[in-house]
Order: C-alpha cells, then sequence, then structure tokens
C-alpha cells in the first residue's frame, strides 16, 4: 500500500470512530477526562511565578491583570477553533493531523518536530525540575547545587542576538528527581489510557481546588489595606493609557527603547501565554475519546474557561494580598512586593503573607501537586503525536507500534521519555522554554489558517461542531498573534530566533524522512 493510499483513507471522519479506524486505540477517555486532560496540562507551575515578571515589565496594576485577560481572550477563541478541527478529525496526533491534512505534510512534520525536540519534552522537562526544585523545600538536600554527577559547565556563548550555554550538565539531586517524575509517569502510561487518565482526573481535581482555595482565602482572609491602597486606590490604572510609554530592554544588550501600551501587552504575553499553553494536548489523544465529535469541543471550551478565570482570579488576590511595586532588597514580603516577590514566587509570597512559614510549605505542596499532573498529562499526549508521524513514516518506524495488550504507544513514549531525561541532565531546558513561545504562536496560527483552508478544500466535510464566531474571531487570533510575534521579533531576538532556527532545522530532516517513507511504499506499490 502506498503512502498516499494510507494517507486517503485517513481522512475518513466518522463522529464514532470504530476500533480499527482509531488505529487500534482504547476509547477509554469521556468527557470527565478530556476535560481534566486539558486543565491539567494547562496547570503547571507558571501562574505561582510569572506575574512577577509580568509586573516588571508592564508596571501597572491594570495591565497585570490586562495580560492575563488577552491570553485568556486568545486561549478561548483558540480552543473554540480548535473544536471544530478535533470534531472534524478525532484523530491521534490533533494538531499534528490538523496541519498536515489543512497545509500539507510539511507543515505537520514540523509541528510535530519542534514539538518533540522542544515544546512538549522541554516543558515536560522543566515541570519535573519545578517538581524537584519544590520538594526541597521540605527535604533541602534535593537542589540543582547538590551534585551527584558534575561533567562541566558551559560557558556562554554570543552569537548575534542570542546567548547559547552558560548551563551545567550533570546529575544534581534536583535533576535526579525530575528523571524519576519522567520515568515514573511514561511507565504508567504504557499500562492503559484508562490508567493515565485516572491519574489525571485525581491530580487535576487537586490542583483545581488548591487554586481555587488559593482565590477565596485571599478574598476572606488575605486582603492586605497596604496592598489595597498601593494598587487600587487611584493607582490602578496607572501607566495603562494608551499614550504612555514603557521601557523594553532589546535582546540582549543594553539599549532600551520605549514602546506604546500595546506593545508592552504584546511582550508581557511571553509569561502568561506559555502558563496558558497545552490546552491543545487533548486533541493529541482524540483516537481515544469516547464520542469525540461532542466530548473534544466541549471538553476545549469548559477546561480553557474554568483554567483561565481562574487564572484571572488568582491575579486579583495577588494584587489584593501584595503592592505591585517593591525592592528587591526588601526586608519583608510587603516590602518586596508582588515584582520582586523571593525567587519569583508571587503564590507563595501571598500564603507566606497570611499564613507565615505555614502558608510557604502549603504553596510549596500544591506546586508539587500540580506539577506531577501537569507532567502526567504532557506526557499522556505527547507520545500520540509522535506515534501518528511514524504512521505517516515521518519518525523511527517503530514509534507507530501499540502494546499489544495495553494499546498505548509504548515505544513513542519511551523515545520521549529518553529525550526529556536527556534534557534534564543537559541544563538546556530552560533556555529551549525561552526560544518555545513564538514557536507555539506559529503553529496556533498555521492551524486556525487551516480551518479556513479547510472550510474551502472541503466545504461538504461532516462537520459536528462549527467554530463559534467564524470566520471574524479565528481572524482576530490570527492578527493578535501575528502582531504579538512580530514585537517578540523586534524586542525579544535573543528568544524568538533560536525558536525559528529550531523549526526550520526540521526541513532537511522532513527531507529525508519523507524519501525514505517513499522508497518504503515503493515495493508494497508494485
Amino acid at each position: 500500500m502506498s503512502l498516499q493510499v494510507r494517507d486517503n483513507r485517513s481522512l475518513a471522519t466518522p463522529s464514532a470512530p470504530s476500533a480499527s479506524a482509531n488505529g487500534g486505540f482504547v476509547q477509554g477517555l469521556g468527557l470527565t477526562s478530556a476535560t481534566t486532560l486539558v486543565m491539567g496540562s494547562m496547570i503547571g507551575s507558571g501562574i505561582f511565578i510569572v506575574s512577577a515578571d509580568i509586573a516588571r515589565t508592564v508596571d501597572s496594576p491594570a495591565l497585570l491583570l490586562g495580560a492575563w485577560l488577552v491570553t485568556a481572550f486568545m486561549t478561548i477563541i483558540g480552543a473554540l477553533s480548535y473544536g471544530e478541527l478535533a470534531a472534524m478529525m478525532p484523530r491521534a496526533g490533533g494538531q499534528y493531523v490538523y496541519l498536515r491534512e489543512g497545509l500539507g505534510p510539511l507543515w505537520g512534520f514540523l509541528y510535530g518536530w519542534t514539538l518533540f525536540l522542544v515544546i512538549q519534552t522541554g516543558t515536560i522537562a522543566a515541570v519535573a525540575v519545578a517538581f524537584g526544585k519544590f520538594l526541597g523545600v521540605f527535604y533541602p538536600a534535593i537542589s540543582a547545587k547538590n551534585w551527584i554527577w558534575h561533567v562541566a559547565h558551559v560557558p556562554p556563548f554570543h552569537w548575534g542576538p542570542m546567548v547559547l550555554g552558560n548551563m551545567d550538565v550533570g546529575l544534581s539531586t534536583q535533576s535526579l528527581v525530575a528523571v524519576l517524575i519522567v520515568v515514573t509517569l511514561s511507565v504508567i502510561n504504557i499500562f492503559g489510557v484508562r490508567t493515565g487518565a485516572l491519574i489525571q482526573n485525581i491530580f487535576t481535581i487537586a490542583k483545581i481546588s488548591a487554586l481555587a482555595g488559593l482565590v477565596a482565602l485571599g478574598v476572606f482572609l488575605g486582603r492586605n489595606a497596604t496592598a489595597l491602597a498601593a494598587n487600587f486606590n487611584g493607582h490602578f490604572w496607572r501607566n495603562a493609557g494608551l499614550s504612555a510609554l514603557h521601557p523594553v530592554q532589546v535582546g540582549s544588550s543594553d539599549a532600551v527603547v520605549f514602546v506604546g501600551t500595546l506593545t508592552i501587552l504584546a511582550v508581557a504575553q511571553v509569561g502568561s501565554l506559555f502558563s496558558a499553553d497545552a490546552w491543545n494536548n487533548v486533541t493529541f489523544t482524540a483516537g481515544e475519546v469516547r464520542n469525540p465529535s461532542r466530548n473534544l469541543p466541549l471538553s476545549l471550551a469548559l477546561g480553557t474557561g474554568v483554567v483561565l478565570l481562574l487564572y484571572v482570579l488568582c491575579n486579583v488576590i495577588y494584587l489584593s494580598v501584595l503592592p505591585l511595586d517593591g525592592s528587591a532588597a526588601g526586608a519583608t514580603i510587603l516590602d518586596r512586593g508582588i515584582k520582586y516577590a523571593s525567587e519569583d514566587r508571587v503564590a507563595t509570597a501571598v500564603m507566606e503573607q497570611m499564613f507565615g512559614v505555614t502558608g510557604g510549605y502549603l504553596m510549596a505542596f500544591a506546586i508539587m501537586i500540580s506539577s506531577f499532573g501537569c507532567n502526567n498529562g504532557l506526557i499522556l499526549s505527547g507520545a500520540r503525536v509522535y506515534y501518528a508521524m511514524a504512521k505517516d513514516g515521518l519518525f523511527f518506524r517503530k514509534v507507530g507500534d501499540l502494546h499489544p495488550k495495553y494499546r498505548t504507544p509504548v515505544v513513542s513514549l519511551m523515545v520521549q521519555m529518553v529525550w526529556t531525561c536527556i534534557l534534564c541532565v543537559s541544563g538546556s531546558y530552560g533556555q529551549l522554554l525561552d526560544y518555545i513561545v513564538f514557536a507555539v504562536l506559529v503553529f496556533y496560527i498555521l492551524t486556525i489558517l487551516a480551518l479556513f483552508v479547510l472550510r474551502v478544500k472541503r466545504p461538504t466535510a461532516e462537520r459536528p461542531y462549527r467554530a463559534i464566531g467564524y470566520p471574524v474571531l479565528p481572524a482576530i487570533y490570527i492578527v493578535m498573534a501575528l502582531f504579538i510575534d512580530v514585537v517578540l521579533l523586534r524586542y525579544k531576538p535573543q528568544f524568538t530566533w533560536p525558536g525559528l532556527i529550531i523549526v526550520l532545522l526540521g526541513l532537511p530532516v522532513y527531507f529525508v524522512w519523507s524519501r525514505q517513507g517513499r522508497m518504503a511504499a515503493e515495493p508494497s506499490s508494485s
């Protein structure tokens, strides 16, 4: 059978795929599990940390909330748009499949390549290391500086606007914990999608409860007169006017330019968009979702809506408990404020302000729960993309094999696990994460563009759900995302160009894989 024949057969999209139609996967994910996968993949450690950097960037209580509201608006539009594609093509691989069918196999491959090399595995590594970092709050021996085997320190290397290197390679007690988390969750997810979904449900419910608890405690116990006066009493709209100018450091140079409010909001999206990312991961597991034409769009809408509401409310609480401004040399939590919370751990500072040291321990435990559940969702879903690529002849052939008993992509899980563990001990995951927001936005733009293309190419295709607000809302998303990417290219080239280079490195790899796939298909065609 030729590759072309196989691809054509993959286009059949019944609303309830049979076991053969979904590639032999077990459809073990209902609406609840699909929704917790959306929420659990989104909530990692970002919401507890990145508001400090956003506050330093925008220097305004209103713009701090504005950054999160922009992220919420864009993410919900993206989720509603993806819902149509997910219901139309409920196949393992999700976004990879949408790009392949809408824009061509090259674009699907470049997405899968970047996902494997940086986006998914780098995020898994970072979240696993965050788990180890907060476990160190309880066990100080677990630290990035407590080396078991220190290989070398890679010095910084300046290349144009980029600074590469400047990382330690080796195994510390913190990275050992990260590796153990990745290996444990990867092995657990071999034993059936229902097992992974059960863990996801438990930990997602726990961390949603923790976020809701943070909001409730802030409302009833945490409001601080000093913070309220500093952030709201006549100061809320400070520096938020459209004519206001904001300083931005250009790249890694010392050059500082002044930009408008809309531009500074685009720059600030790096933190908030990263914290809200991975909502699309449920589409990777589409072949294992029951009644996907209903449950995929609904889980995307419900999951993103709940999480983003909590994210905005958490930032309201931050502003109610801590002043936005502060000093890095401040002696107390209030003196440091949101901008200079210790190690940027804003949520921890909020809890310590309310409950002292006990509050810090409670938040550390909550972040550990959040990180564990987030990684389970990322590991479960990411492996389905490489599986779909292998089925198309664009990845190692064995990666397209399912476990004979549990019907899970066991080889894909193991390949993902090995590369993630390498990133954990290489010390490179932090730099890789700096590069991904630009690349992630590029692929979101292309995928929503594929929605428009498929409306033209396949007007009669079955669409159990149609994107709300089409074509206006998807077009608005594309314009906003393009604006953010252009701003990041201009003012944050040290992050954007490496991300673009990683994507482009996939071009020669694609042509090698596709040529090998054609050669393998020729004997069966003849």
